[in-house]
């Protein structure tokens, strides 16, 4: 940890050059990444139900509970961390990240459910301080609180992401003087002996680690506003890692003055146990309670949009949602979109289940963000080259822990978040939609051939393994297809059946675009239905040509061991073909000649 701590602070690997080519932006990574990520973890759950939790399973399963849940946090955090100092990290955030590394299509299941749900967050955030208002105005009307709460939300980030993010710095001082004066209060009045004394009653441990995780789930809030920050890759790994650690330093200490300052009753059964214990009662706490759960519906609003401008601009959605007011301005579209929704939502009435489901959501993406670190070390990948080292197992476990923690907070919900999700991959998935970036695939694809191919290599070769790996020639594959189906039905899918088109040339004047007909080629097979590798080769003459190129193909123990061409057309390309099969002969393999004449049916009568 302290390797990574040093990784952080260490010299900005961007040079002034790079610097001067960027856009002029104005947040930086206290501001932009910090403020927001902070705001969303010292929430609501911290005020109304850690005093429940430590009431329920006693003081020291409570900081095992931080422990566990700050550590799933801490690597989701060191994850995208690494990753945003690898590359640049767009608008969009974590769709972005995973899009460009899994590809448009997963990128797309997970971003459309991350942006309904930072949508629908500000309507569940909108509801609790209402609900909250409640304990100073009993008669309260809360939907028409939620939706003058919404309106204020939105009115703030329809004037920029740097004005909302100011606004909150003294939402951040109201939180933290909640702090001090509970701190005040547990030590002036309570009773130190009750840390050895705590009890706890028969609640299992893991239903109250559920009730208790969202509050840490707010560690990518400032990753929702990459493509506003002055310096993606050094403001979000500082930013969302030293959050993340304030988050855990202070939910390591509440438990310990909750404790000091009430008896477990009055723990379990008063959820505004803060306002008894701190000094001047609710006058200070209750500020930064409202003040905690109000920056919480900010950074939904902020982020929400931003996620629906990147789906935009890769065309999941209608292009127009990317429009911003000026360039590099706010997405108004979006802002508008947004808006609507969390209003709408207000008139739904229950929101309990929409919850749970919308945190499944947050839980998936954190575990796919993981999951892309791991493969991207686990690839050996050489672009993969990220300031912030993150051991690639640590990553895993941590995709795991978020999955498996969805699972124990609500099995019926995350079932529900991952049909809906492989609904929409299956629906980008046939509508045919791919980036025009690379992505980690093929790294991972390259890595699990290199370690296969070095296995088999171990493998002597047995008639009881034996398969036919056949390589085809052709002059013309277009002439030739009755005889590469030929070869596709000898192979039977057993082997690998490679197409080869000779071209009889010089390399350095070519009349013809290589690549672009071993493209056509390839489109040519798949198009046939044939399960075959098309390639295109430039030889000075046939019966060398054939020779070098069937001793070339292949890789690492996986050559072509059968030869097949069609039947020549003239006697001296016959004995050009039997000199090529002697040839062959020597290098130990088969040569078929292929006479795929069309039989004409015998007539009755």
């Amino acid at each position: 940890m302290i390797t990574i701590l040093r990784q952080l602070f260490s010299r900005d690997t961007l040079s002034k050059k790079a610097r001067r080519s960027q856009p002029q932006k104005q947040l930086g990574a206290f501001l932009g990444v910090f403020t927001p990520t902070i705001l969303t973890i010292l929430g609501v759950i911290m005020y109304l139900r850690f005093g429940w939790v430590l009431g329920q399973v006693g003081l020291t399963k409570t900081l095992l509970i931080v422990v566990l849940a700050n550590a799933i946090t801490l690597v989701a955090a060191l994850s995208l961390s690494a990753i945003a100092t690898n590359t640049r990290v767009g608008v969009g955030g974590a769709y972005f990240i995973i899009s460009r590394s899994l590809g448009l299509d997963i990128g797309g299941a997970i971003g459309l459910p991350l942006f309904l749900s930072q949508a629908l967050s500000v309507t569940l955030y909108a509801f609790g301080l209402a609900e909250s208002l409640k304990i100073v105005w009993a008669d309260v009307p809360v939907q028409l609180a939620a939706f003058l709460i919404t309106l204020a939300v939105g009115a703030l980030a329809f004037r920029g992401a740097g004005f909302a993010l100011r606004s909150q710095l003294p939402i951040l001082a109201l939180i933290g003087l909640s702090l001090i004066v509970m701190a005040w209060g547990a030590l002036s009045g309570g009773e130190l002996q009750r840390l050895w004394s705590s009890s706890e009653v028969e609640t299992g441990f893991w239903p109250v680690f559920a009730v208790f995780f969202p509050a840490v789930t707010g560690v990518m809030a400032g990753l929702s506003l990459s493509g506003d920050l002055a310096e993606p890759r050094t403001a979000i790994p500082r930013g969302t890692v030293f959050a993340t650690l304030t988050g855990l330093v202070v939910y390591l200490l509440v438990p310990v003055l909750l404790c000091v300052g009430a008896d477990p009753l009055q723990l379990r059964e008063d959820p505004l146990i803060w306002s008894r214990i701190a000094l001047f009662g609710p006058w200070l706490v209750l500020p930064g309670l409202w003040g905690a759960i109000f920056s919480s519906a900010v950074g939904s609003m902020l982020g929400a949009p931003r996620t629906l401008q990147a789906l935009a601009v890769d065309r999941l959605v209608p292009r127009r949602l990317s429009r911003t007011a000026h360039k590099g301005g706010e997405p108004v579209n979006g802002i508008w979109v947004t808006l609507a929704i969390a209003l709408g939502a207000i008139f739904l009435g229950d929101l309990n289940t929409v919850a749970e489901v919308v945190t499944m959501f947050f839980l998936t993406v954190y575990g796919v963000v993981c999951l892309v670190a791991a493969l991207e070390s686990l690839s050996g990948n050489p672009s993969w080259r990220p300031r912030i080292q993150v051991p690639w197992w640590l990553s895993l476990a941590g995709s795991a822990a978020c999955f498996a923690v969805m699972i124990l907070i609500n099995l019926p919900a995350s079932l529900l978040a991952v049909m809906v999700e492989f609904g929409i991959w299956f629906w980008i998935k046939r509508r045919g939609r791919r980036g025009h970036w690379g992505n980690l695939w093929r790294d991972v694809y390259e890595a699990i051939i290199h370690w296969a191919l070095h296995r088999l290599d171990n493998h002597r070769m047995t008639a009881r393994n034996w398969r036919p790996h056949i390589l085809v020639f052709a002059g013309n594959i277009e002439n030739r297809l009755e005889l590469i189906r030929f070869a596709d039905w000898f192979s039977e899918g057993r082997g690998l059946l490679t197409v080869c088109e000779l071209r009889v040339g010089d390399l350095l004047n070519l009349d013809i675009d290589v690549d672009a007909r071993r493209k056509e080629v390839n489109r040519l097979l798949d198009r046939e239905g044939i399960d075959a590798f098309g390639d295109v080769d430039v030889v000075q003459d046939v019966e060398r040509g054939m020779v070098a190129v069937a001793q070339a193909n292949g890789i690492a123990g996986l050559e072509s061991n059968t030869v097949m061409i069609g039947w020549p057309d003239s006697q001296e390309r016959l004995v050009t073909l039997l000199r090529v099969a002697r040839s062959l002969q020597k290098l130990s393999k088969s040569f078929l000649i292929g006479n795929m004449r069309q039989i004409v049916p015998p007539v009755e009568g």
